[in-house]
């Protein structure tokens, strides 16, 4: 039997989970993995003081159907009354899942003290998780965080942990790199484990994962309970299922062929339609399409021309000929 994740009352069937990631994991991205066989899929990251605000914005990024489940909403800021009002928000929506995000590296959130800026705060770390967990009644709190702000070591995470156990949190997962990586370097799977024999609650790691060979020897050196795939995913929704695969002792499946890439591609573009209106169909496009033809001869004309592109019907038209040369990965 597959090993499962339990958090709280909460429990998952697959220990592989999607990240959330801004301007990429939105409803029509989390409906396609859905479809190739993920099980729990995450918001794009929420400003909590956005929320709180009932900010037009906050509530677009929240979107999601009946089918979108199961769900985890996350959030970010750094005024524990605001995480903790908007927690409570988040739970009377019907999210199966909070997460709170201590691990974003982007100046303008970094910047603020929010995200990654957090680790080096523990106590203020401490007032946001007991604010939340105080608010939040019956749905399973998790924290996502970096392994520091500049110490690669892991020791400032797995203090901050320590902290997230104590105030009640159910899970922490924990990215292999620093805040003033960014998303250079390679994932430090070692220091991930330094996280793990901190604490007694779950720890998933997180950080270049692009394969189920990648995903087993993450378990392997971190001992951690469950894989994120966050930038992995992207173009890939084959990723998630192949990566639960290995972990069960299956053979890894082959590589997606350029035509079922192309078919993916199609697919998301219909699922964007279907939730967005056209004008940021076609901004959004820009990013989507080139995820899928990435490495393939022809992408650079290909991004090219959508990126001047002026209609749905010329957009799906210019994924339709793109030239698919063999039925094997290049």
């Amino acid at each position: 039997m597959p090993a499962m994740l339990k958090l709280k009352s909460f429990i998952l069937k697959s220990r592989v989970i999607q990240s959330p990631m801004a301007a990429c994991t939105d409803l029509a991205y989390r409906l396609l993995s859905r479809s190739y066989g993920l099980e729990f899929c995450f918001l794009e990251m929420v400003s909590a003081e956005s929320l709180i605000r009932r900010n037009e914005g906050a509530h677009e990024l929240m979107k999601t159907v009946p089918e979108d489940k199961p769900l985890g909403a996350q959030l970010v800021g750094c005024r524990p009354e605001a995480m903790g009002e908007a927690a409570a928000m988040v739970e009377a929506m019907g999210y199966d899942l909070l997460d709170l995000n201590l691990g974003c590296p982007v100046p303008k959130i970094a910047g603020q003290g929010a995200g990654s800026a957090l680790l080096e705060r523990p106590e203020e770390c401490r007032k946001i998780f007991e604010a939340v967990v105080k608010n939040v009644k019956n749905i399973p709190v998790t924290v996502k965080m970096r392994l520091g702000v500049k110490d690669g070591s892991g020791t400032e995470a797995a203090k901050v942990a320590r902290i997230a156990e104590e105030c009640g949190v159910s899970a922490v997962s924990v990215h292999g790199r620093t805040r003033v990586q960014g998303y250079s370097g390679t994932a430090d799977y070692h220091a991930i484990r330094k996280v793990k024999e901190a604490v007694s609650i779950p720890v998933i790691g997180n950080g270049d994962v692009l394969s189920g060979e990648d995903a087993k020897r993450m378990i392997e050196i971190t001992g951690c309970d469950g894989v994120m795939i966050g930038r992995g995913g992207l173009g890939n929704p084959w990723l998630f299922k192949n990566v639960e695969r290995v972990l069960e002792g299956k053979a890894s499946l082959p590589e997606a062929t350029p035509l079922e890439k192309k078919e993916a591609l199609l697919k998301h573009l219909d699922l964007e339609i279907q939730h967005r209106d056209e004008r940021s169909v076609l901004f959004y496009m820009r990013r989507i399409a080139c995820w899928y033809f990435k490495n393939l001869p022809g992408v650079a004309e290909f991004r090219g021309a959508i990126n001047t592109c002026e209609s749905l019907p010329t957009l799906q038209q210019l994924i339709e000929n793109f030239p698919i040369t063999s039925q094997t990965p290049l």
